[in-house]
């Protein structure tokens, strides 16, 4: 074929355009798998962290399994939804977010005790914010927590993923004389009078009242259950 003709042209350049669009298509198919396998492992990691377990990403799939029993969608009242449990990436717990209706649940065993682990979703200064409790098998009791952001102000905002502001929520308790509270997050040196509380990060107020808004707003969804495994117990 002359490469001086037109055709040659348009046949070249439509062949070079179905080559690299196959090339980018496979890249983008094997990085995708790859990067769901990476956000996986960061939410187990997640998940972990809420117990207590700071668990290397090599690991950390490993680690989830031994600790993690079950996981399941509950109801807005508390009441699990049959069909719903599992404990795989694939599994709706895992893969699922909240949503008006359902919302998702861990179940660990740790040293022979059962811990509930809720999700949690919020907003803080320049972003989204969110979370994880594990609470004790009474519904109240706050066995360990899990915080993470978006954006953040390094040095401030940012620091609710450190333990210095993590552990203080051990022992606290979500239910006040069998009435859901949850945990405030409070200016260093003031308190509440009702509700169990922690210092929040000095000099990241809007952070650490989004902090607060959500442990109020998305632990709210969970009351409900939560209540019914204090009456339970």
């Amino acid at each position: 074929m002359n490469r001086e003709n037109s055709t040659y042209t348009i046949i070249y350049a439509s062949v070079m355009v179905i080559i690299v669009a196959l090339g980018l298509a496979f890249t983008h198919q094997t990085l995708n798998s790859r990067q769901i396998q990476n956000e996986n492992i960061d939410k187990m990691q997640q998940i972990l962290r809420s117990l207590n377990i700071d668990a290397e990403a090599g690991v950390a799939d490993a680690k989830y399994n031994e600790l993690i029993k079950n996981a399941y969608l509950i109801t807005a009242d508390g009441q699990k939804v049959e069909g719903t449990e599992g404990i795989t990436p694939d599994d709706p717990a895992f893969s699922g977010e909240h949503s008006e209706i359902q919302f998702p649940v861990y179940e660990a065993e740790v040293d022979g005790s059962i811990k509930y682990i809720i999700p949690m979703n919020g907003a803080g200064l320049w972003g989204a914010i969110w979370g994880y409790l594990a609470v004790e098998r009474n519904g109240s009791t706050i066995y360990g927590s899990e915080f993470g952001h978006a954006g953040e102000t390094p040095g401030l905002g940012a620091e609710i993923v450190l333990p210095a502001f993590r552990d203080p929520f051990k022992g606290k308790e979500l239910i006040k004389n069998n009435e859901f509270k949850s945990i405030a997050v409070v200016k260093p040196g003031q308190s509440v009078a009702d509700r169990d509380y922690v210092d929040g990060i000095s000099g990241g107020t809007i952070t650490s009242k989004g902090v607060d808004a959500m442990l109020l707003e998305s632990v709210g969804q969970y009351k409900n259950f939560l209540m019914n495994l204090h009456s339970g117990n």
